[in-house]
């Protein structure tokens, strides 16, 4: 079994990038778009794929081995590596490419060195078929849509309803899809290698599985692999790409690849056709990539509008030609080298089918009967004992996320309300404080009225205490010297130079801006300027700003007139204006 391992090795490879790169057509719109989680629908593909390989393989492997029978295994497992480096390759540089084209110009290349005949009956089969399946796509892809379509608008289910129907459906038509995917391209992967299944015939009970099936289960094993390898980072960026679809058109494009896959990989279909005289379809591999976008282009015809650049059928177009050549070419560049250097034999046999048909029986007749019937129902109890204590702990795991997440929103929630009163105590203290800082401002602002009033009442008392003085003395002298102490005493106080500062103080503070940008713009202006800039900005008048400069209205005017040349104004420009826009 390890020799038939190391035999189909290249085979597996070349799964593993089938699976990598061709998967992402079955559920890559539904992931980006998250109608599905990509390790469900990982899982659904990976289990379908394995199945629709075991159990409806057959058809298009018959198809590739017939091809070409390569009896020497290094000859087989070179054909199938160079067919798997040049889909590597490809689409390492995002290069449209196909794996069973691909196979395909690799036989043809082995064929064309050794110098045999091509089978041109079989190669038209697989040009006819590579041709049909897209155009199968457009059609069934077109009728599929009407129908949903038509379905829809006449259900009238709720929006809700319709969008659990349609993921329901999703679900099935992905299923589907990787189930014929399997059956339809497990033929890449084994078709070459059919010849070396181990003689082995293993009973199940309800089933039994052959040598060849066995490599159907290994190549299936092989393209799941490919799917979690790197399927997940392709499958999030078609969101964006091609195959970015909505959940109805996503549902008919998944059952066309369904439809189209089945035609062309089931021999059941293919008897049918057969038993009533119709030509059979030939089972072969196709490309889902191709289907897929057949199916795009027949939903695009029926809404009026082009789903797919030509840019991109150019790039199909032209991969019909340089993957099958290219493996062709490197195929044949691996035989000369290896049969330069080693003089290793590359003939090519011719297949005789009836010959192959009675030795597959007999082949069959003389197999190692395995019976897996006991041990296939342990190891299905043991299995669903471990689902079963899997499922257990799972619940487990959840009850206590749960519990812990409860616990979590509940510490969150006392946190916040802790949070909330720490943030009301705060507001109630910079309240109090704001109230307290208002308070301490109207008290002072009250001893100041107090003091003022009784410096006020003590100055006045002082003045009518002279008056009185004065009325008493007789000697004209000294009562005119005494009359012009107390004019001067009174015209001192009219001073209110405190006052003033206070109000100039105030002004500043309110006008903070202003004044700032009037010291940065014209760092020139006096004291006196500044003074008479913050006055003409409260709109006062000459007469009201003569009495707080404690000047005369002539002299307010010259400043005024001084003040505008300072600040480089003309003689049209109004000054109250600029300064208010200042």
């Amino acid at each position: 079994m390890f020799i038939i391992l190391v035999i189909i090795s290249s085979g597996l490879f070349l799964g593993w990038l089938l699976g990598s790169k061709d998967t992402v057509n079955l559920f890559g719109s539904s992931v980006s778009s998250q109608r599905l989680n990509f390790k469900k629908a990982a899982i659904i593909a990976s289990v379908l794929i394995i199945i629709g390989a075991i159990f409806q393989g057959r058809g298009t492997t018959a198809t590739i081995q017939s091809l070409g029978n390569i009896t020497e295994p290094a000859i087989a497992f070179i054909v199938v590596l160079s067919a798997a480096l040049v889909v590597l390759v490809f689409t390492r540089f995002n290069i449209k490419v196909s794996t069973s084209q691909s196979i395909v110009g690799a036989i043809v290349g082995w064929s064309l060195f050794t110098q045999g005949n091509i089978n041109l009956g079989i190669i038209s089969k697989i040009v006819l078929a590579w041709i049909l399946a897209p155009v199968f796509g457009v059609i069934v892809g077109a009728l599929l849509f009407i129908l949903i379509r038509w379905f829809i608008n006449k259900s009238n289910i709720h929006v809700i309803k319709l969008d659990f129907y349609l993921r329901i459906t999703l679900v099935i038509a992905i299923a589907l899809a990787a189930f014929n995917l399997g059956a339809n391209n497990i033929g890449n992967v084994i078709g070459v290698f059919s010849n070396y299944a181990p003689a082995l015939l293993i009973n199940f009970g309800i089933f039994t599985l052959d040598g060849l099936q066995i490599l159907f289960l290994l190549g299936g094993i092989s393209i799941s692999i490919g799917i979690y390898s790197f399927s997940k980072k392709a499958a999030i960026e078609t969101g964006s790409g091609t195959f970015s679809l909505v959940p109805e058109t996503a549902v008919v494009v998944h059952l066309v690849q369904a439809i189209v896959l089945f035609v062309f990989s089931s021999l059941w279909l293919s008897n049918i056709l057969g038993s009533f005289g119709l030509p059979q379809i030939p089972l072969v591999p196709v490309s889902s990539t191709q289907i897929v976008i057949g199916a795009i282009i027949g939903i695009g015809i029926v809404k009026g509008t082009r789903e797919i650049e030509i840019k991109t059928l150019a790039g199909i177009g032209l991969s019909w030609i340089t993957t099958p050549l290219s493996a062709g070419l490197l195929t044949t560049a691996f035989l000369f080298i290896i049969e330069r250097t080693f003089g290793f034999p590359s003939k090519l046999e011719k297949l005789d089918q009836a010959v192959r048909s009675i030795d597959t029986e007999k082949l069959v007749d003389s197999s190692t009967r395995i019976n897996m019937v006991l041990p296939g129902i342990i190891i299905l109890i043991a299995l669903l004992i471990v689902v079963f204590i899997f499922f257990i702990f799972r619940q487990q795991k959840l009850r206590l996320k749960m519990e812990r997440d409860i616990l979590i929103q509940q510490n969150q929630l006392y946190q916040s309300q802790k949070a909330m009163n720490d943030l009301e105590m705060r507001a109630a203290a910079v309240e109090n404080e704001a109230l307290n800082i208002k308070l301490q401002a109207k008290r002072k602002e009250f001893m100041d009225i107090a003091f003022n009033i009784n410096e006020q009442h003590a100055f006045l008392e002082k003045i009518s205490t002279g008056l009185n003085e004065i009325i008493e003395i007789n000697n004209h002298d000294d009562r005119t010297k005494r009359l012009k102490d107390l004019s001067l005493m009174i015209r001192q106080k009219m001073s209110f130079s405190k006052e003033k500062k206070e109000f100039y103080t105030q002004i500043e503070d309110i006008h903070k801006d202003f004044h700032t940008k009037l010291k940065t713009s014209f760092p020139k202006l006096t004291e006196m300027d500044k003074r008479l800039a913050g006055l003409l900005r409260l709109n006062l008048s000459t007469k009201e700003i003569s009495s707080l400069l404690n000047i005369s209205p002539k002299s307010v005017e010259i400043s005024r007139y001084r003040l505008k040349k300072k600040l480089k104004l003309e003689k049209e420009d109004n000054l109250l204006k600029f300064i208010s826009n200042l």
